[in-house]
């Protein structure tokens, strides 16, 4: 792989050769006279008169049926943190090139230099007529939390990435972890490490919360762990959120510092900061624990030394070592699906359906392959075909 000095230094160079990665295509020629008028004047105010007296028709005459916003106020990008709405550019228009590149959906990145929840959630109402759905992006816990739930009522799938689609993802390596060593997901005990946008939604997950209980297994229990330590009922001065969260998480209301939550655990679970764990901490951990270590640029724990102490699958969000858990795998299809089916919202069922078809796009998982290449261009066709089938049952 080459060094991250190199990829930055010819990262910078092609983004100022493109000044862009993305851009907007014409679908129809304008050549003629015949072909202005049936683009604009006069021909266009025939689709303008359908679309006012029915809006639902703006799906069929427009690029509303195939076109997400990818919002982002700057505050929690990546590992960068709060760089704000300009330089979160670059990152927004790489999530519309994926969504181009693996499903097919145009995607436009809206950076807004505003971090008040009230007015995010009133751009986004004000923008939506032209969008079949939103992509929250690079949003700071826990006002994304607040923003995504303020706007689920628009009638277009509002979705928060960094939230859904890393648990989804999860889910999924758990799912093949658990084949690969002959268990179950319900006698799994599991440690978060990061209660943010992921961890909770990770955890809601994993408890399936919400879920119906027919196509959703909750692993044993999920205790949630923040820079204090784990997230119980003797803690004082608790966010609302992490208040909300222990009516899911950590039923023995056990206390203490990550390392000694993480003692008999069966799944270590990192979305938080590199090097918090050792080798130590994992020998103390259940015979043959799962390690999905995913703080970027450096796990919480590194592959090679989480294996040399007795994990028995590892996983990280990086590209360089086997198992990334990459989003990749689930945010093209999941809007494709619901595109095409025209969904309102995305619903519980359709995550754990997601999570169910990324996990079976892998036919023969093995430790060093329990989720499918995110190149994989096959994947986000399965998925969208598992969202579409559920949107529409529930129709």
């Amino acid at each position: 792989m080459p060094e991250t000095g190199d990829i930055n230094r010819r990262s910078v160079i092609i983004h100022e050769q493109l000044r862009g990665k993305i851009g907007i295509h014409n679908k129809m020629p304008i050549s003629t006279h015949d072909d202005l008028s049936l683009a604009y004047t006069p021909g266009v105010a025939e689709p303008c008169r359908v679309i006012a007296k029915d809006a639902q028709r703006a799906h069929d005459l427009t690029i509303k049926h195939n076109t997400v916003a990818v919002v982002s106020d700057g505050s929690a990008v990546l590992g960068l943190g709060n760089i704000g709405p300009y330089a979160a550019i670059p990152v927004m228009e790489g999530k519309a090139l994926l969504f181009r590149e693996f499903a097919g959906v145009d995607a436009w990145p809206i950076c807004l230099d505003t971090q008040d929840t009230k007015e995010i959630v009133e751009t986004v109402r004000r923008i939506a007529p032209v969008f079949g759905g939103i992509n929250l992006e690079d949003i700071a816990a826990p006002r994304c939390f607040e923003v995504e739930r303020q706007l689920q009522d628009l009638g277009i799938p509002v979705f928060h990435d960094d939230q859904h689609g890393t648990a989804i993802v999860l889910l999924a390596a758990l799912i093949n972890s658990a084949k690969i060593l002959g268990r179950e997901l319900t006698d799994m005990s599991v440690v978060i490490n990061g209660a943010g946008a992921a961890g909770t939604a990770i955890a809601r997950l994993l408890r399936c919360v919400g879920h119906d209980p027919t196509i959703c297994q909750p692993v044993s229990d999920v205790v949630v762990c923040d820079s204090q330590g784990a997230i119980h009922t003797g803690r004082e001065h608790l966010s609302a959120e992490k208040t909300e969260m222990l009516a899911y998480t950590n039923r023995k209301n056990r206390s203490g510092t990550l390392q000694e939550v993480m003692t008999d655990a069966d799944v270590f679970i990192g979305v938080s900061k590199g090097n918090l764990v050792n080798g130590g901490d994992v020998k103390r951990m259940a015979p043959s624990p799962i390690i999905l270590a995913m703080a970027n640029p450096t796990p919480e724990i590194m592959p090679d030394v989480a294996k040399a102490a007795g994990a028995a699958i590892v996983g990280t969000g990086r590209s360089d070592f086997p198992n990334q858990v990459n989003n990749l795998l689930a945010f093209p299809g999941i809007f494709r699906g619901a595109l095409d089916a025209r969904a309102t919202q995305i619903t519980e069922e359709m995550k754990i359906a997601a999570a169910k078809a990324v996990a079976a796009c892998v036919e023969r998982p093995n430790v060093e392959m329990i989720l499918p290449d995110p190149l994989d261009h096959t994947v986000a066709p399965r998925i969208a075909a598992a969202i579409c089938q559920v949107a529409r049952s529930a129709q």
